[in-house]
């Protein structure tokens, strides 16, 4: 048996624009890896089996893709131990499936390459590529060309699930985003990231990163007013973050905030 950790994400800015031909939308987002993670293990099985998480779908279909590329009679038994918020928009799914990927993999005689394996990530979700890279990456096209950038990684964030709250599907999302023609000015909200990306030397400016195209929440005003340099829903939600600059200012404002709803604190995922 092999095990790691299957971190989550956040979307530090996402900017979506207009339908492609394809059906999916164009976007750029920043995705940064987290310290909060569940843990993912693998072994060979006689057939294939997923335990731990009853909800899962990713996790087994990234197994049987791998399967079926490499025409192999192999099956693997996968034990998922949650931490991170189900359909939170913090990616854990899509890391559990990766990191369930990777394992397997590894265990072959004969592994896929990395760009192998990354088609059959992209054929699982938009989000799974990203968790087959190491340190933030700039995701474009659908979110699945990805490209390293280089952040500070010396803050602490905050996540809130706000209580009651519940995942809207993405298509749904994307729906409205379409009625209200949010793709309008795509350009220039695509420039005006790329602009603030480049001139990103510490943790405060990551600040000057456009606002979430998909989603938006009232707490990220109050996570502000709290102290907070950035605030702003991750992916197409519900979680809010707030980055603040230690961990003593994350727990003031958690405290804060705990009458609206889970809260966790947390960091990129190699800092301490």
């Amino acid at each position: 048996m092999t095990t790691a950790r299957a971190n989550a994400k956040l979307n530090l800015a996402l900017v979506v624009g207009p339908r492609r031909d394809d059906g999916l939308h164009e976007v750029m987002t920043v995705l940064q890896r987290l310290d909060l993670a569940d843990e993912v293990s693998v072994e060979p099985s006689p057939e294939l089996l997923v335990e731990g998480f009853p909800e899962d779908t990713l996790v087994r279909a990234a197994l049987e893709a791998l399967a079926e590329a490499v025409r192999t009679n192999t099956s693997w038994k996968a034990t998922i131990r949650k931490e991170i918020p189900v359909a939170a928009g913090l990616g854990g799914g899509s890391s559990d499936a990766a990191t369930a990927l990777t394992l397997a993999n590894e265990s072959l005689d004969e592994p896929l390459p990395a760009s192998a394996l990354h088609e059959l990530a992209t054929g699982l979700g938009a989000d799974v590529p990203f968790f087959l890279t190491k340190g933030p990456q700039l995701g474009e096209g659908t979110g699945t060309d990805l490209r390293a950038v280089d952040l500070p990684q010396d803050y602490r964030a905050l996540l809130i699930l706000p209580r009651g709250a519940s995942k809207t599907s993405t298509a749904t999302v994307y729906a409205a985003f379409d009625e209200r023609e949010g793709e309008r000015g795509w350009a220039e909200r695509r420039a005006r990231l790329e602009e603030a990306l480049a001139q990103v030397g510490q943790a405060g400016d990551l600040a000057a990163l456009p606002p979430n195209d998909l989603a938006s929440s009232p707490l990220s005003d109050e996570l502000l007013g709290l102290g907070a340099f950035r605030a702003d829903v991750s992916g197409a939600g519900p979680a809010v973050f707030g980055l603040f600059h230690d961990r003593e200012q994350a727990m003031t404002a958690g405290q804060e905030l705990r009458d609206h709803g889970q809260t966790w604190i947390t960091a990129p995922a190699w800092y301490r």
